[in-house]
């Protein structure tokens, strides 16, 4: 079995592929406080409940936007697996051309992302919307080359910005409001965040399909994609495991060297 980090500046996502499909996915924080046992045995708990054995994990791949962390992923994976993960970045091939200004700046999980979208949704061009800690928007051209993108706020630190600023707005549970006019404070906030990023993520959209062409696919992954895509037809498919998948694909072009 395959072990895949995505190791983000909010959370860890867990996955394990058996023989190609992931089999299961688990999603924990990031505490940069936290030391290599302490994720150790929070990772083999969570094997365990899925009935997968510590010797059943014969390979493991790592990408990481938390540079902090991941020395101590890496303990994790030799020390209670005992496999030496590949880490995805320079000098691991992707099959990606980037072209950006300075592409070493572009984060791994953009790079998984844009890899497992050509794969499971080409051919290019195609938009990827990844709704998590930022909104990253990311443009593939037609020749498949990773183009850039645009970053903005997401919806959670949005939310908690809103709320340590104005005194009289309490946290509210991020679900769509009844109606985009809200008649109390609750549903206000609620309108505002979701119907925002909406609007937000249909504009954007446009944006690029403008640049890459209007039959550009839109692909939306992250933990607010699914939140999202249901108020807009501007997405075409969501799926929250790419960044695991793209991992597996970047894996697999690097197995055995």
């Amino acid at each position: 079995m395959l072990l895949a980090l995505d190791v983000g500046n909010t959370n860890v996502t867990m996955g394990v592929f058996e023989d190609g499909k992931l089999r299961a996915t688990w999603r924990f924080s990031t505490d940069v406080g936290k030391l290599t046992d302490e994720y150790g045995v929070l990772m083999t708990n969570l094997l365990a409940h899925e009935e997968i054995e510590l010797n059943d994990v014969t390979e493991a791949v790592m990408g990481s936007v938390v540079p902090d962390m991941d020395p101590v992923f890496e303990a994790v994976c030799t020390r209670y697996f005992k496999v030496r993960p590949l880490v995805v970045g320079t000098g691991v091939r992707t099959g990606l051309r980037i072209v950006y200004d300075s592409p070493r700046d572009v984060g791994v999980d953009r790079v998984a992302d844009a890899v497992a979208a050509i794969h499971l949704y080409g051919p290019p061009p195609i938009v990827i919307v990844d709704l998590g800690t930022g909104t990253v928007f990311d443009g593939i051209s037609k020749d498949g080359d990773y183009l850039g993108g645009a970053i903005a706020p997401g919806l959670g630190i949005a939310t908690e910005a809103l709320f340590q600023r104005a005194a009289k707005l309490h946290r509210v549970e991020l679900v769509r409001p009844k109606s985009a006019i809200g008649r109390s404070t609750v549903a206000s906030v609620q309108s505002g965040i979701v119907f925002g990023f909406v609007g937000l993520v249909e504009g954007i959209v446009r944006r690029f399909k403008q640049e890459l062409g209007p039959g550009a696919k839109v692909i939306a992954t992250g933990g607010y994609a699914d939140l999202i895509a249901r108020e807009t037809d501007v997405i075409d498919e969501v799926n929250v495991d790419l960044t695991l998948e793209g991992l597996r694909l970047i894996f697999d072009m690097n197995r055995g060297e």
